[in-house]
């Protein structure tokens, strides 16, 4: 299996993706905003249809779409009815967008559905160049704000009181969410791109781990499910992303017996 370019591509391809999805989807977990990445994915779609449209890579699209709708989502403020309406008038505004450019694409058609359902064995050497800088600038820009974002999120009355400005500091980490998410997307495709990122931190969160040891799971488990999914799937002949998805279902599903089993 290794003896192939394009696997051990694949392989390199899914560590820098979980390295980055394992502590952006645990705070996005602990701060109740997990349906936002699944968002962002679909508005970073619409992004990188426009992009294939105009002849430019999808991956640039995907970023910038994303990061758009991240900085439109946090203008909406913390307040949960307005941030719902926004996240739903964002994504159905993208995706109206997203399907008249697909209406439009007459080329490139292959990509775009990559695009939907993942193509980590089609990523290339440039790609994985790619997708080395957005990890080593994700994981650079979490570390800036996560003390401040954990003070936020645990403490929000205290963090305002202390100074912490909440909506600034919202609107930077969905910008770092969005490029995970334009990562993850190359992995698991749009339309799962919520499998890597939150079902590895929701079950590390829920076993109820440290902060700096909870991140650390979440990434272990993240990277692991992305390893078995493609070795099942060089196996079975069947997607990656089904195999990371079904790993990821039977990962929480297993920490929530735990702590189930525990409990009693």
């Amino acid at each position: 299996m290794l003896e192939y370019e394009f696997m051990r591509t694949a392989f390199l391809a899914a560590f820098l993706a979980a390295l980055v999805c394992g502590p952006v989807g645990w705070f996005l977990v602990l701060r109740g905003q997990s349906f936002a990445s699944h968002a962002l994915s679909h508005v970073g779609f619409a992004g990188a249809a426009a992009a294939l449209l105009l002849g430019q890579p999808a991956l640039l699209g995907l970023g910038l779409g994303a990061v758009g709708g991240g900085v439109a989502i946090g203008l909406a403020g913390d307040r949960l009815v307005g941030r719902d309406v926004t996240i739903g008038l964002v994504l159905s505004v993208a995706m109206g967008f997203g399907a008249l450019c697909l209406h439009f694409l007459t080329h490139s058609a292959s990509s775009a559905t990559a695009l939907l359902f993942g193509d980590i064995l089609g990523i290339g050497s440039s790609m994985l160049g790619w997708l080395g800088v957005l990890s080593v600038a994700c994981l650079i820009a979490l570390a800036f704000v996560a003390r401040p974002l954990l003070f936020a999120s645990l403490q929000p009355e205290q963090a305002e009181a202390r100074g912490v400005k909440m909506r600034l500091l919202d609107i930077l980490f969905l910008m770092i969410v969005a490029v995970a998410t334009a990562q993850c997307a190359q992995i698991t495709g749009v339309l799962l791109v919520f499998t890597l990122m939150i079902a590895p931190a929701a079950a590390s969160l829920r076993m109820g781990f440290s902060p700096l040891l909870g991140m650390g799971i979440a990434t272990l488990l993240a990277l692991l499910e992305a390893w078995l999914g493609l070795v099942l799937a060089w196996y079975t002949n069947c997607p990656t992303a089904f195999w990371i998805a079904a790993l990821g279902g039977g990962v929480f599903i297993t920490a929530s017996l735990f702590c189930r089993l525990r409990g009693s």
